[in-house]
C-alpha cells in the first residue's frame, strides 16, 4: 500500500478518535464503524491483489529468462547443425573425384556420421529427460515459455488495475469519515467490486480482456 493511502488512513483514525473524545452521537459512531469495516475489507483485497501481482510479475520474468536461454541454445545448436550439413555436402561433392575405394569408403563413412549428427541436432526428443534438445524441440519449448510469460504479464496487468481500484476505494472511504459524504462510501464499495472483477479475470481468464 502506498504512502498516500497510509496518510489518509492515519488522518481518518485521528478523526474518529477525535469524534469519540468529543462524545459523538451513536448514529455517527455506527456509521464510522461501517466505514472502518469497508476500509478494512478494501485493504484486505489490496493485500491480495498486490501479492498476486508481485507473484505474476516474478513468474513472467522467470519465463522470459528461460525462453531467452532456450533461444540462445537453439541458435548455438542450429549453427553447429548448419556447419555439419555444409561439411557433409562439401564431402559429397569431393567424393566424386576420389578414385581409391578405401579412401572413398572412409569419406562416405564420415559423410554418414555428419548426416547422423545433423539429424540429431535437428531433433533429439529423448534428451533433457524427455523434453528434447534438438532445434525442433528447443524452438517448441521456447515458444511455450513465451506463452507462459504472456499469460503471467496479462495477469499482472489485471492485478495492478485491481490494486489501483482498491487504493482509490480506500481513499474515498476514508474521505467519507472526514467529509460526511455518504456517496463516497458507495463509490468506494463500487470500486471494490470492480477490483474484485479484475482479480477474477486475472485468475481465471487473463486474456479475456486486452488491456494493452
Amino acid at each position: 500500500m502506498n504512502e498516500g493511502v497510509h496518510a489518509v488512513q492515519h488522518h481518518v483514525d485521528h478523526e474518529i478518535k477525535h469524534r469519540k473524545s468529543d462524545g459523538g452521537h451513536d448514529g455517527s459512531a455506527d456509521f464510522n464503524k461501517k466505514v472502518a469495516l469497508l476500509i478494512a475489507v478494501l485493504a484486505l483485497g489490496l493485500a491480495f491483489s498486490e501479492t498476486l501481482g508481485k507473484s505474476a510479475q516474478t513468474a513472467a520474468l522467470n519465463f522470459e529468462i528461460e525462453a531467452s536461454n532456450l533461444w540462445n541454445f537453439f541458435q548455438a545448436k542450429n549453427i553447429r547443425r548448419t556447419s555439419t550439413v555444409i561439411a557433409a555436402e562439401q564431402a559429397r561433392l569431393d567424393l566424386a573425384a576420389v578414385a581409391d575405394p578405401a579412401h572413398k569408403a572412409a569419406v562416405q563413412k564420415q559423410i554418414d556420421e555428419w548426416s547422423k549428427t545433423a539429424a540429431r541436432y535437428r531433433s533429439e526428443p529423448e534428451a533433457a529427460d524427455g523434453k528434447g534438445e534438438g532445434t525442433v524441440e528447443l524452438a517448441r519449448r521456447a515458444v511455450e515459455e513465451q506463452t507462459k510469460r504472456d499469460e503471467s504479464l496479462a495477469k499482472y496487468h489485471h492485478y495492478e488495475l485491481a490494486s489501483a481500484a482498491f487504493q482509490i476505494g480506500i481513499v474515498l472511504a476514508s474521505a467519507t469519515v472526514i467529509t460526511g459524504m455518504v456517496v463516497l462510501s458507495y463509490a468506494a464499495a463500487g470500486l471494490g467490486v470492480i477490483a474484485l472483477a479484475f482479480m477474477a479475470i486475472g485468475l481465471i481468464a487473463p486474456h479475456a480482456v486486452h488491456l494493452i
